[in-house]
């Protein structure tokens, strides 16, 4: 049984895939690692049915559910003590894995989160702002004081996200696992990352109707079971 489980949902990275594999397949830990392809169509699945990387798991999805299909797919998948999702982009490195394992090995935490933000917002503007915007509101809402609620990096044992019984398929998935953790009253524990935010013409997906749909999400995610 690998130590870590990578889970890597994949739509339309056919210009990332191959350096991202790379970057994850350099971190020195015993881990495996599942790409769901999440119905791609710029020759994405070309490129990773082309990959030889070391406990590399690939599954397809034949339409585009969503980054959340994508993670429960993986999530199913996994074998590993512990699960990290990792985005398939380059804005999130894997060198970082080895300080968020060790920050929740050592017992203190029941969840990491990899925060992006402690030395103050950077990035596009309306992504800068509709993070902080957010991060306001699911800190008021669930009263706590966290820096990052949105961070692609959350690890933790792979029975939490199993009991989590997580149901969103889009990309409310990140609010869905920060709100259960802090309803199930989970230790948080927030450890600093390197963050290199892309541009639209990168390839960045999210958009405004996503930042209205995550203040829908962290409303329904406090005052639902």
């Amino acid at each position: 049984m690998p130590l870590l489980s990578v889970i890597l949902p994949v739509y339309n990275e056919a210009k990332t895939i191959r350096q991202i594999l790379e970057k994850i397949n350099s971190v020195n830990i015993d881990k495996e690692v599942i790409v769901v392809d999440d119905g791609s169509s710029d020759g994405t699945d070309r490129i990773l049915n082309e990959i030889q990387v070391d406990n590399l798991t690939i599954i397809h999805h034949t339409s585009n559910r969503g980054k959340g299909a994508a993670v429960l797919t993986a999530i199913s998948n996994a074998t590993g003590d512990y699960v990290i999702i990792q985005d398939a982009d380059l804005e999130y490195n894997p060198a970082d894995y080895l300080k968020l394992i060790a920050a929740i090995k050592d017992g203190s935490a029941d969840i990491v989160f990899g925060a992006r933000f402690t030395k103050g917002y950077h990035g596009l503007l309306m992504p800068r702002l509709g993070n902080r915007f957010l991060a306001i509101l699911m800190n008021a809402l669930f009263h706590t004081q966290l820096n990052d609620c949105f961070t692609c990096y959350k690890l933790t044992r792979r029975e939490v996200f199993n009991a989590m019984r997580l149901k969103s398929t889009k990309f409310d998935m990140d609010i869905e696992v920060a709100a259960k953790a802090l309803k199930n009253k989970l230790k948080i524990m927030e450890v600093p990352i390197s963050y290199q935010p892309r541009n639209y013409s990168e390839g960045k997906k999210i958009r405004w109707a996503d930042g209205v749909q995550a203040i829908f999400a962290i409303i329904k995610y406090r005052f639902s079971d």
